[in-house]
């Protein structure tokens, strides 16, 4: 038996040299999967994190990259990235794609068993994979309640579960609205928690850099929302030996 390990992967995507943190749980055969995404900031130990409790939870886990290597502490800096990125779903989808293969080639995948869980930005890439076709067990999304190109959502294949803070300026009741009707009109099997006072970003740390207005942690949402999140994958994916 084997502990568990982690390590860095570089690969192409979005015309950038990502780097991506993968966590392997214990053990040496197959296990279901975890493609996990960060907030528009870019990959940090949050996610790295995230990672390592998923792993120990048993499952392969690759937190994937958004910005080459690099975290946009400056809000103006990550807007001017993530904004263009939000409103192209085919370069949201390239950066997904990109690191499902990563995931995908790792020998410990199991290819039949993946999920795709983000955050923020991460969530909403999470998202364009549903609806480019992707064949997932489960895809869960925190602060990204996205839309895409009519029709589309129709190829969404798994179970969607998104969270969001009540008091998210960036994903208002508006937003929501939008969300859940075009999930109801494809016929997703889909379920939306509101997590009452919370702002967006409610189950990030606070960080030691300018934040977008809006954004502010929620401790006892942030735990609630990891739990949502673990109960999706354990409904989902078969975690045990």
């Amino acid at each position: 038996m084997t502990t568990m390990t982690t390590r860095t992967v570089e690969y192409q995507a979005d015309g950038l040299t990502m780097i991506g943190y993968l966590a392997l749980p214990a053990g040496v055969g197959r296990r279901p999967a975890v493609l996990l995404g960060p907030e528009g900031m870019g990959l940090s130990d949050v996610e790295r994190r995230r990672a390592d409790a998923l792993a120990g939870l048993g499952y392969v886990a690759l937190a994937f990259d958004l910005h080459g290597g690099r975290y946009l502490g400056d809000p103006e800096e990550m807007l001017a990235r993530c904004m263009p990125l939000l409103a192209d779903p085919d370069r949201m989808r390239g950066i997904g794609h990109a690191a499902l293969d990563v995931l995908r080639a790792e020998p410990r995948t199991d290819p039949d068993r993946i999920a795709a869980v983000g955050y923020g930005t991460g969530g909403a890439v999470a998202l364009e994979l549903g609806r480019d076709g992707v064949d997932l067990c489960a895809i869960g999304t925190v602060n990204a309640l996205t839309t895409g190109r009519p029709g589309e959502a129709a190829r969404i294949r798994c179970p969607v579960w998104a969270g969001v803070g009540s008091e998210d300026p960036i994903m208002p009741p508006a937003q929501r609205d939008a969300f859940t009707a075009e999930m109801r009109a494809a016929g997703v099997d889909w379920r939306l928690v509101v997590y009452g006072g919370a702002l967006h970003a409610f189950h990030h740390p606070p960080v030691d850099h300018p934040t977008v207005p809006g954004v502010g942690y929620h401790p006892q949402h942030a735990e609630r929302a990891w739990h949502d999140v673990v109960g999706l994958l354990a409904e989902c994916l078969t975690a045990t030996e």
